[in-house]
């Protein structure tokens, strides 16, 4: 092995290695700050709806698991390219992008492609709250 693909590889994992690391700590912090946010709302302040908490969970986990994506693919086609590993790095690629997948909809309700249609439905709603509340202020 040469100097420069020496310097490459040795260069790609310790990026590969800082990616995956944030990943770790975003995952940490999320789960962290969600349950400190949870006990102090649940003790203190008499607590929240469970969405609220179980949204904000499942944002911190997708974002973590996005940077492991990352650190994966870097990782596996800058260091390690071969067949078998770009197999692995597809396997981990298909599972973390169903877990993203199952996560979104757990998060939002909805498949991602009822997005549209579950927000004109929303405004919809809020623009008949708002004319009743109109047409309730013209009669008093």
């Amino acid at each position: 092995m040469d100097g420069f693909q020496e310097w490459y590889t040795h260069t790609a994992l310790i990026i590969a290695r800082i990616i995956e690391s944030i990943g770790i700590v975003v995952l940490v912090l999320g789960v962290g700050s969600t349950f400190v946010r949870y006990l102090r709302d649940r003790f203190l302040a008499g607590g929240q709806r469970q969405e609220s908490y179980r949204s904000a969970l499942g944002k911190d986990i997708l974002l973590g698991l996005e940077f492991l994506v990352a650190a994966d693919i870097i990782g596996t086609v800058a260091v390690h390219p071969s067949y078998q590993s770009l197999g692995v790095l597809g396997l981990l690629v298909l599972i973390r992008t169903f877990l993203s997948f199952a996560l979104e909809i757990e998060i939002e309700g909805h498949f991602p492609w009822k997005k549209t249609e579950h927000e004109i439905r929303r405004l919809q709603a809020e623009n008949a709250r708002l004319a009743q509340q109109a047409a309730a202020r013209e009669t008093a």
